[in-house]
């Protein structure tokens, strides 16, 4: 047995694929500029790209752990310096040299890892590599004593 039920009157809405205009993805704009592309130009002075806060707190936790590490390297170094029969103080200065080396190396490394357009400049890397090299050679030479 079947019972003629009235039709269903209509809910009020529609769903976004059976409405023809929602087909479109571009906006209704009267502007005549609406299709032409959007230029960005840099502000004067600003630069190329910022480095937040947050990288350089990073970056600086990072280089303070690579300073520890480094100390404890420094302090191995030493010993074994004195176990091959080196003098002390010269054992001591070979360690100095070889801290200072490792850290202005990681310096530079660490800069230019935070941003390299800002910090992988020639007046910035240059001086901290050659320092940091020249302490670490000096470092080898001066523990052969």
């Amino acid at each position: 047995m079947q019972i003629n039920q009235p039709p269903q009157p209509d809910p009020g809405f529609k769903l976004p694929e059976d409405d023809k205009a929602s087909k479109d993805p571009l906006p209704k704009t009267p502007d005549s500029n609406a299709n032409m592309p959007v230029e960005v130009t840099p502000v004067a002075g600003a630069p190329v790209t910022d480095t937040s806060s947050r990288d350089l707190a990073i970056g600086g936790a990072v280089f303070m752990v690579l300073l520890i590490i480094y100390f404890f390297v420094r302090n191995a170094y030493v010993h074994h310096l004195v176990v091959k029969r080196v003098a002390p103080s010269s054992a001591g200065s070979a360690g100095w040299l070889l801290f200072v080396g490792l850290s202005f190396v990681s310096a530079a490394a660490v800069l230019a890892i935070i941003n390299a357009s800002k910090f992988l400049t020639f007046a910035v890397t240059a001086p901290l590599v050659i320092v940091g090299l020249v302490a670490l050679v000096a470092a080898l030479f001066v523990g052969r004593r």
